[in-house]
């Protein structure tokens, strides 16, 4: 049995200012669990500076969970042995996200997001694809029995690598898109009854893929939410802000009008935030241009904003390094409730990323879907979900069989295989010429983050 006082947690993106401060929050919040967590990053300086927080933030008196921070230089160090690895890595900088996302934009093509599906989601699992193969091995050469949490986008393809990679690897793929719709359930229920429910009371059979889930059922107890929605779409054809209050800045703008015509064209509840689900649809829907991206009540979300967020963590890292006090909050996230469960704490179902074993039958085994799982005493098992209406099939099935193809292309250095897919992805509408011209600049973009055999022989059949 496990000494649930005593466990090794590796954080591989240790210096992370974002999802590395939420797992030490929610460590904080909890005193069930003990032990070391170990940071490995490529910037060192950054994971000593969360060591720092995180080590300061234990000796407080009023933290219940009473962990140890390590900064280490070498992967080994933080892997070998450990219970739980989490991954949470950037590929690349923003300069290269920088690309991804505008770049496209010279040729028409705009994207909200960038970083799972469309040009800018291609370009990226191929800087992204490489590393995990990476992290596979490390994992299966120092801890094959850890369970291994993914939080880096774009995620199914990242999920994907690692059983591709390690098959017999414990690893599930965290997203939090889903909670919104159990939110935005939540808010119908007070609308219509008076009573506040928590996201957790909200039961909902998930389908699909990560960041273009869908919903076909939702349950308060016995009763179906569903009408609840179709009485607030037909008082509210606008839409409305959405309950999530990340979407509260411009940049993450979002009024469910995407989700609700969706729910209209298939007749079953797409459940990603509206920036997502738009990319993941023909061009010409909901991406046309940014009027039409403005007529359905989201943005595009822009790097530069990314990067302006990103100097204003780093600014909040300093001050919390110089004796600033961290606030603990309610997260909302899962990992540590996860974490719980799989050592025997108690048993509960969410939404996770793994493997098709059937729960989704119409699509590949093998590939990674997005449904809920059921977490219990050392097991992660998936729920059956069904199968999805003909017409939100069609799209998610194009959608499984390209990040399949990028996933394979991307390991053997197959980038004229990768580029196939990339001419034919529902974003990119240009001829062959302009979008062979368009997917070279992007690779000569991030060229630096490319295994450097595959973009030089990839190059090579260029010039002949």
């Amino acid at each position: 049995m496990k000494d649930v006082k005593n466990l090794k947690i590796a954080y591989i993106g240790g210096g992370s200012r974002g999802w590395a401060r939420t797992l030490m929050n929610d460590l904080a919040c909890d005193g069930d669990l003990a032990g070391k967590v170990y940071l490995y990053d490529i910037d060192f300086d950054a994971a000593k500076g969360n060591e720092k927080i995180g080590n300061t933030l234990s000796q407080r008196d009023d933290v219940k969970g009473k962990w140890e921070y390590i900064a280490v230089k070498d992967i080994k160090e933080a892997l070998i042995d450990s219970d739980f690895v989490m991954l949470s890595v950037l590929p690349g900088t923003f300069d290269e996200m920088e690309s991804d996302v505008h770049l496209p934009e010279e040729y028409g093509i705009y994207q909200s997001v960038g970083d799972t599906v469309g040009p800018g989601g291609i370009v990226r699992a191929l800087r992204t694809i490489p590393i995990y193969e990476g992290f596979a091995k490390a994992i299966k050469e120092y801890c094959p029995d850890a369970w291994v949490i993914n939080f880096t986008n774009p995620m199914t393809m990242c999920v994907r690598t690692l059983y591709k990679v390690f098959p017999e690897i414990k690893a599930f793929g965290c997203c939090h898109e889903v909670f919104a719709t159990e939110r935005m359930f939540a808010k119908f229920y007070k609308e219509k009854y008076g009573v506040q429910l928590n996201r957790d009371d909200v039961k909902l059979n998930v389908l699909g893929v990560n960041h273009f889930t869908w919903v076909d059922k939702a349950y308060y107890k016995t009763e179906d939410l569903f009408p609840l929605l179709d009485d607030f779409i037909a008082r509210n054809p606008k839409g409305t802000k959405s309950p999530d209050p990340n979407w509260a800045n411009k940049a993450f703008k979002c009024t469910n009008q995407v989700k609700f015509d969706l729910y209209k064209k298939f007749g079953v509840l797409a459940a990603a935030g509206d920036r997502h689900l738009a990319e993941f649809c023909p061009g010409d829907w909901y991406l046309k241009n940014p009027e039409t991206v403005e007529s359905f009540g989201f943005n595009l979300t822009t790097v530069q904003w990314r990067k302006e967020d990103l100097a204003f963590r780093i600014k909040n890292t300093e001050e919390y390094i110089n004796g600033k006090e961290f606030e603990l909050v309610i997260s909302g996230e899962e990992s540590v409730k996860q974490i719980k469960a799989i050592l025997g704490f108690n048993d509960f179902v969410t939404n996770v990323n793994i493997p098709n074993i059937g729960q989704m039958p119409e699509l590949p085994i093998g590939a990674v879907v997005e449904t809920n799982a059921y977490f219990s005493s050392s097991s992660v098992r998936p729920v059956f979900a069904g199968s999805l209406p003909e017409g939100a099939h069609n799209l998610v099935s194009k959608i499984v069989n390209e990040q399949e193809t990028v996933v394979d292309c991307a390991l053997k250095g197959d980038y004229e295989g990768v580029f196939a897919e990339f001419k034919n992805d529902h974003n990119v509408n240009l001829p062959e010429d302009k979008a062979r011209e368009l997917f070279n600049r992007m690779l000569e973009n991030t060229k630096k983050y490319l295994p450097k055999e595959y973009f030089d022989n990839y190059m090579l059949t260029q010039k002949n």
